[in-house]
């Protein structure tokens, strides 16, 4: 496996560990990055005109860098620049967010523009997620093996926070300054990120060797011995590059990886109706953006809530059982909103704004309940050697779907003629929205079957190579 020199090794044991407080600004940056999402989606329906169909179609295609996350750590780790791997990315990733930011506040005033510029500074933050992920996993190579969660749960507290404070700020700022105004204090959250970078141990290739196999000096159990060699640079980004392809091959053609995967790609791609429903508060019920900054605010909150109840009482729950029962109270749930598009709320006496403040926590509890699942599941199905990139792969079919769930979403919206002032067919885009994500529960037994609290064994009958196999 990868040593590192002894001089990284030492970082670690300061008092005050610079490169842990650095990480956690660029997650805190990630998580504070939502103070643009309220701000993007006013711009578009109000300074360029567009309609529900095609602002969803947009917001579709800005995630596309999401997709190929697993990319950046490849390039990362294969492809250094000056000898270094990290920090040259984060800089980059900070340049670009900080151009697509400022660029949307100065001179954006097309549609064309305003995707290219979305979608830069969403491969901005999707580049810096995944160094920071990698970085975390180094780290947590290094850590005790009591301590090893305990990264991953910082990063997270750290993004958290930064959701939080930015889901009020956003409509605050929004309602006060303006879309220009947000977008500018967007894109100095990249800078934080390129600050940062400079405190960030990243050993240059040359203190980095290789671990080989030793075959004229086998060890007790048979297997070939390791034994240090110096190898050159590109023979270790070549070596990199084939262990990875190498194990990705081979964990995608079990079939125990790849249906799950495609039981969550069906499950997450069914048609959103989420931004005709924003146009819907917006343009019918008047729902101002400081109102909905509020609303996401307390829907941050919700969604702290839904990881601890999941966390306290659903972890246990085998795979198959939380998955449906999840999916049908979410589906449920999500009818809701039919009393809020036909203003039956109205003569049941609540208020719209309590209505919609009220579901929105219901459904964001209930959502990060459904979630949670996955994100276990697709730990679950990682093989030990590659379990940061085959993760990632996972994670890319969430995105992925959600792209699809998007763009399916935006074509139903178009044939249904729901437009920035039309809503007669909203209820019926909500219904089928909802009652298509009850489409995949026949495809359950993809998922991995559990008895008794124990999960069978992902691929018991396919090999997974280790890192020493492939001389690394």
């Amino acid at each position: 496996m990868l040593i590192q020199s002894d001089w990284l090794k030492r970082l670690r044991g300061r008092s005050f560990d610079l490169e842990l407080g650095a990480i956690a600004v660029i997650y805190f940056v990630q998580g504070a990055m939502a103070i643009s999402q309220l701000a993007v989606s006013f711009f578009l329906k109000d300074d360029l005109g567009l309609s529900p169909a095609e602002v969803a179609s947009m917001v579709g295609i800005t995630m596309l860098p999401w997709t190929v996350k697993p990319l950046y750590g490849l390039i990362s780790d294969g492809f250094p620049v000056f000898g270094y791997r990290r920090r040259p990315y984060l800089l980059l990733s900070s340049i670009l967010g900080i151009f697509a930011w400022t660029s949307m506040s100065l001179w954006v005033t097309t549609p064309f523009w305003a995707i290219a510029m979305i979608a830069t500074g969403s491969l901005s933050l999707a580049f810096s997620d995944a160094i920071t992920d990698a970085l975390i996993v180094q780290r947590a190579r290094l850590e005790p093996e009591g301590d090893a969660g305990s990264l991953q749960s910082f990063s997270w507290i750290a993004s958290s926070i930064g959701a939080i404070i930015s889901a009020y700020l956003s409509g605050y700022l929004l309602e006060h300054y303006g879309a220009k105004f947000v977008f500018e204090i967007t894109a100095l959250l990249p800078l934080l990120v390129g600050i940062s970078a400079f405190a960030i141990a990243d050993p240059p290739m040359s203190t980095i060797f290789i671990v080989v196999p030793d075959p004229a000096n086998n060890s007790a159990d048979g297997s070939p011995s390791l034994k240090p060699e110096a190898l050159s640079r590109n023979s270790q980004i070549w070596m990199s590059l084939k262990f990875n392809f190498t194990q990705l091959r081979q964990a995608f053609t079990n079939k125990a990886i790849w249906l799950p995967a495609a039981f969550l790609f069906c499950w997450q791609a069914s048609p959103s109706a989420d931004t005709a429903f924003f146009y819907f508060t917006t343009n019918e019920l008047k729902f101002n953006p400081e109102f909905l900054g509020t609303v996401r605010f307390f829907a941050s909150w919700a969604g702290l809530l839904g990881v601890w109840l999941f966390q306290r009482f659903f972890r246990a729950v085998p795979t198959r059982k939380i998955f449906f029962w999840t999916t049908i109270i979410s589906t449920v749930l999500g009818l809701t909103s039919l009393l809020l598009v036909t203003h039956a709320n109205r003569s049941l006496g609540i208020d719209d704004r309590w209505f919609s403040l009220g579901d929105s926590l219901i459904l964001t509890v209930a959502g990060r309940i459904a979630f949670m699942p996955v994100l276990v599941l697709a730990a679950r199905l990682c093989p030990e050697g590659i379990e940061a990139t085959l993760f990632a792969l996972l994670m890319s079919v969430l995105n992925i779907s959600a792209l699809c769930s998007f763009q399916l979403g935006a074509g139903l919206t178009y044939l249904l003629g729901v437009t920035e002032s039309n809503f007669d067919n909203l209820w019926l885009l909500v219904l089928i929205a909802n009652l298509t994500s009850l489409l995949p529960l026949p495809l359950l037994k993809w998922l991995p079957d559990e008895k008794n609290g124990k999960q069978e064994e992902v691929s018991p009958q396919v090999p997974i190579l280790t890192e020493e196999a492939l001389n690394l």
